[in-house]
C-alpha cells in the first residue's frame, strides 16, 4: 500500500390475492413453530402473519425512500433492514418487463417506483407500483440510443422530492412529472445549449435543492452548471465551468451532490480535474480544488461520482481499467481556492474507474472495474481490509449498494454479487446470475432489493 500525505402504521391490514394463499400459507405455518408451538392458535396466526409480512414485504415506516440514484444520503447505503443474498434470474418476488433498455436506476417513492427508458423509440418515465404492475407512463420525444455497449439514452436517474419526478435524457429532454403521470413542465436543453461533445453517452443525472433542480455539463466545449424552477421549469441562474485540461479530462459523467458547507445549502462538483462548490443561491463558486492531474495524462473523464464523510470527500480519478488508479482524500473545509492545503492524501495503488464508492459506517468501499474490494478510512487514506470478487473477462460498470451490512455489486455480465462486510471483514455470501445485462445500481425497499437488467425490472425478497 502506498500512501503520500499532503498536507406508517405496522398493524394496517395487507390483503393477499387467493391464488397466492395457500403457498404464503405454508411459510407462515413453518415459521409459526419456530416462534412458539404453546400460543394460542388465532395469536400465533395473527403473529406469524405480521412477522412474515414484516419480514418478507418490510414495513415501509421502517426504511426511508430511495428517491435519487445513491439514495438519501448520496452515498449508496443502508444501515437498517435485512436483505436477500440468494437469488437469480429464475428465483425472485416478482419481476416486470420493460419495454427497451435504459442503464438508469430506479428510484423509489411511497411504494412507486420510477424508471426512465425508451419506449417504441421514444423516452419515457415509467411508474410501477410495489407488485411489478405499471401505472402510468410519460411519454417524450425520439430517443438518442446510447453508443457505447452499456450506454443508452436514459442513463440519468430519476429525482423526486416527493411531489414530482425530474428526469433528464440524452436527447436532451429535461422534465418534471407529477406523481399522476401528468407532465408538469418540459424543455430541451440540446436544443436551448447545442449538443454535447461526450466521447460517450450522458450519464450525469439532475439533483434537487430545496428551491431548484440542478443539471451540470462537463465536456469540451462550453461546460456549465444551470439551476431550474422547480415548479415552472424556469432557468434561475446558470455558470460557466470551464477548465483547460489534457484530451478528454474535460468530460465529465458524474452526478452533483447537494451538501451542507460552512452552513449554507451548497452544490459539490466534480469534473475537469477541479472539484468546486458552488452557492444554490446564485451558482457561484465558494470553493475549489485542484491539482488531480499533475502529470497531464491524457484519456481521463471523471466518471466516479465522488462520496463524502464527515469534512472528508474521497475522489476516485485515473483509469484503474488500465492499470494506473488514483484516489484522492480532500478535506471540506475553508473557501476560496484550496488546492495547496485541503489534499489530504494520496494512493496510486488503488481505486475504481466506472463504479461509483459507496460511504458505509465511517467507511469508503471500492468495487474496482475488475471486482476488486477495498475498505479505506477516509482520514487516513489507509486500507481498513480487501477482498475480491471471482476473476471474468467482464467488468463492474454498475455503482455497488450496501444495504444491513451486504454488499450488492451488479457485474455487467448479469452476476451480482453479495457479501457480507460486517465487522469490517469481508465474505461473498453469493454469485446470483440474473441472465441478462445490469448496468443500473440496486436499490433497497424494504428488505427487497430493487434489480434495474435490460430487459427486466426484478424485485427481490428472502424466502
Amino acid at each position: 500500500m502506498r500512501i503520500m500525505r499532503l498536507g406508517g402504521n405496522p398493524f394496517a391490514v395487507l390483503f393477499v390475492p387467493m391464488p397466492k394463499l395457500r403457498i404464503l400459507r405454508g411459510i407462515v405455518q413453518h415459521d409459526s413453530q419456530r416462534i412458539s408451538t404453546t400460543m394460542p392458535n388465532k395469536i400465533l396466526v395473527a403473529t406469524a402473519w405480521f412477522v412474515f409480512f414484516a419480514s418478507r414485504l418490510g414495513v415501509a415506516a421502517e426504511h426511508p425512500d430511495w428517491r435519487s440514484w445513491r439514495g438519501p444520503q448520496g452515498n449508496g447505503s443502508i444501515e437498517q433492514g435485512s436483505y436477500p443474498d440468494q437469488f437469480g434470474a429464475e428465483k425472485y418476488l416478482w419481476r416486470t418487463q420493460l419495454p427497451g433498455k435504459g442503464c438508469s436506476t430506479p428510484i423509489l417513492l411511497n411504494d412507486k417506483i420510477y424508471l426512465t427508458s425508451p419506449a417504441d423509440g421514444n423516452d419515457a418515465l415509467l411508474c410501477y407500483d410495489f407488485q411489478g404492475a405499471e401505472k402510468w407512463r410519460a411519454v417524450f420525444g425520439q430517443e438518442n440510443a446510447g453508443k457505447h455497449r452499456n450506454g443508452s439514452g436514459s442513463n440519468a436517474s430519476p429525482v423526486t422530492d416527493g411531489k414530482a419526478v425530474f428526469v433528464f435524457f440524452k436527447s436532451g429532454t429535461f422534465a418534471a412529472i407529477e406523481l399522476n403521470g401528468k407532465v408538469r413542465w418540459k424543455t430541451d436543453l440540446v436544443e436551448r445549449f447545442g449538443k454535447d461533445t461526450l466521447f460517450w453517452d450522458h450519464g450525469t443525472s439532475p439533483v434537487l435543492t430545496e428551491k431548484y433542480v440542478i443539471m451540470a455539463r462537463m465536456h469540451q466545449g462550453e461546460s456549465w452548471l444551470a439551476a431550474f424552477d422547480k415548479v415552472s421549469g424556469d432557468m434561475v441562474w446558470k455558470v460557466a465551468r470551464n477548465y483547460s485540461t489534457p484530451t478528454e479530462c474535460d468530460h465529465g459523467y458524474t452526478t452533483p451532490l447537494v451538501i451542507q458547507h460552512q452552513g449554507k445549502e451548497s452544490i459539490l462538483v466534480w469534473g475537469a480535474e477541479h472539484l468546486t462548490i458552488h452557492n444554490t443561491t446564485d451558482g457561484a463558486i465558494s470553493w475549489s480544488c485542484g491539482n488531480f492531474n499533475p502529470d497531464a495524462n491524457k484519456l481521463w473523464p471523471a466518471i466516479a461520482t465522488p462520496v463524502i464523510v464527515g469534512d472528508m470527500v474521497v475522489i476516485a480519478y485515473g483509469r484503474n481499467d488500465r492499470g494506473i488508479p488514483r484516489l484522492h482524500g480532500v478535506r471540506l473545509t475553508g473557501s476560496g481556492d484550496v488546492t495547496q492545503t485541503n489534499h489530504a492524501w494520496k494512493r496510486d495503488d488503488v481505486g475504481t474507474f466506472v463504479p461509483t464508492p459507496v460511504a458505509y459506517k465511517g467507511r469508503v468501499i471500492l468495487v474496482g472495474d475488475k471486482g476488486e474490494v477495498e475498505s479505506i478510512d477516509p482520514v487516513t487514506g489507509k486500507t481498513i481490509w480487501k477482498g475480491a470478487f471471482p476473476k471474468s473477462r467482464s467488468n463492474f460498470y454498475a455503482s455497488p449498494l450496501i444495504a444491513g451490512d451486504k454488499l450488492f455489486a451488479p457485474r455487467e455480465d448479469g452476476t451480482v454479487f453479495v457479501a457480507s462486510i460486517a465487522n469490517d471483514k469481508f465474505e461473498l455470501l453469493s454469485e446470483n446470475n440474473m441472465a441478462e445485462s445490469v448496468i443500473g445500481s440496486p436499490v433497497p425497499a424494504s428488505n427487497r432489493i430493487l434489480i434495474r437488467g435490460e430487459k427486466h425490472l426484478f424485485c427481490i425478497a428472502s424466502e
